[in-house]
């Protein structure tokens, strides 16, 4: 093989889309077999939790889940959507967007926001996200509750936590 024929070889393969890997990530969260990768995104932003009243717990206060605010990378760093709620919205720059159920969670590391399996509804728009099945969380780095205190005297307060997340979205094959 000559240089030119392999230089060809070589982009031929560098434009062929990686499979990203199920090996690895907890049972619980893995995508069903029949689907193929259709986006693969790095979400980087936020996530606001408020101090509440916990449920069925008198007297008792903790930080509770408001709503994620993110903006979606493709590899290469460039925007192609963004991610917020509730209801959890990934929505692309072309205006499609789909709304999940969690399926399922897994921890993941100390310190940062477990694995998530979400069921996609029906896309709304035509799309990058139409056709979506499934949206996997991975790759995940902060976004846990605050570790300040949440006490009956700040109780309403806001505390924003930076986060981020590769978000696979998964098509039927």
């Amino acid at each position: 093989m000559n240089a030119k024929q392999l230089i060809c070889l070589i982009g031929l393969f560098a434009t062929v889309p990686a499979v990203y890997a199920q090996t690895g990530l907890p049972d619980s969260i893995k995508v069903p077999d029949g689907h193929k990768v259709a986006m693969e995104t790095t979400g980087v932003g936020e996530i606001t939790y408020e101090c509440r009243d916990k449920a069925n717990a008198a007297g008792q206060t903790e930080w509770t889940f408001v709503g994620p605010k993110a903006v979606l990378n493709d590899r290469s760093g460039k925007q192609v959507g963004t991610y917020f709620g509730p209801p959890a919205t990934w929505q692309a720059k072309d205006g499609s967007k789909v709304t999940g159920t969690q399926l399922a969670v897994a921890p993941s590391s100390p310190g940062n926001l477990p694995y998530q399996l979400v069921k996609a509804n029906p896309a709304e728009g035509k799309g990058a996200m139409s056709g979506v099945s499934y949206i996997q969380r991975v790759a995940l780095k902060g976004g846990v509750a605050p570790s300040s205190e949440c006490t009956t005297a700040n109780k309403g307060k806001q505390e924003v936590v930076k986060y981020q997340a590769d978000y696979i979205f998964w098509a039927a094959s």
